[in-house]
């Protein structure tokens, strides 16, 4: 059986297992080994990481063909109107491609949120909002350059699912191994 481990990844740490100038790495957190990232986060961003001994496994989370989807909490900088919502809902051209259609609300900020560390930039004259952004690509950078595209630039980013499958109540840097399966992500735990 294929392992499958779930990580709620903190801010200002790598996808990887060796740190790299002032990020942190895996390694502090997770200590198994032989497990792969199967869809990266940036350091600078938030949530659910999975990994995973199984490259078909890694291949099916990671790669846009497979259509998997995405669950990203977006806090923007500025109140979109739907009118800016409804670009990223048609998808939106970027400088290199262009992303294709998402699903996209807005948000109350998500209910048992940890506070990052360090905290975003607060200016009392510019409101902020979350959005729920769903996609089923995963470029580099991808939700940050669509919130941009339509001028909202996203102050915190946090992936909370992937599939079926969330942070679970998974406090901040807290991991754990579950079955691996394609059936996990389509929530139908073995």
């Amino acid at each position: 059986m294929s392992r499958l481990v779930v990580f709620n990844k903190p801010y200002g740490v790598l996808s990887q297992f060796t740190p790299e100038g002032k990020w942190r790495a895996l390694n502090e957190f997770i200590p198994i080994k032989d497990v792969y990232v199967a869809g990266r986060l940036d350091a600078d961003s938030e949530g659910l990481l999975l990994l995973t001994d199984d490259g078909h496994l890694q291949a099916r989370i990671a790669d846009p063909k497979h259509k998997l989807e995405k669950t990203y909490w977006a806090q923007v900088e500025g109140v979109p109107d739907e009118a800016a919502l409804d670009r990223l809902r048609a998808g939106i051209a970027l400088s290199d491609f262009t992303a294709k259609p998402a699903k996209v609300k807005l948000i109350e900020e998500p209910s048992g949120l940890w506070q990052r560390d360090p905290p975003i930039r607060y200016r009392a004259a510019i409101p902020t909002r979350w959005l729920e952004i769903r996609i089923a690509e995963g470029k580099n950078r991808q939700v940050r350059r669509m919130t941009a595209a339509i001028g909202y630039p996203t102050l915190r980013l946090i992936r909370a699912a992937i599939g079926k499958l969330g942070l679970q109540g998974l406090a901040l840097g807290q991991w754990q191994e579950i079955n691996g399966s394609m059936a996990a992500l389509q929530g139908k735990f073995e």
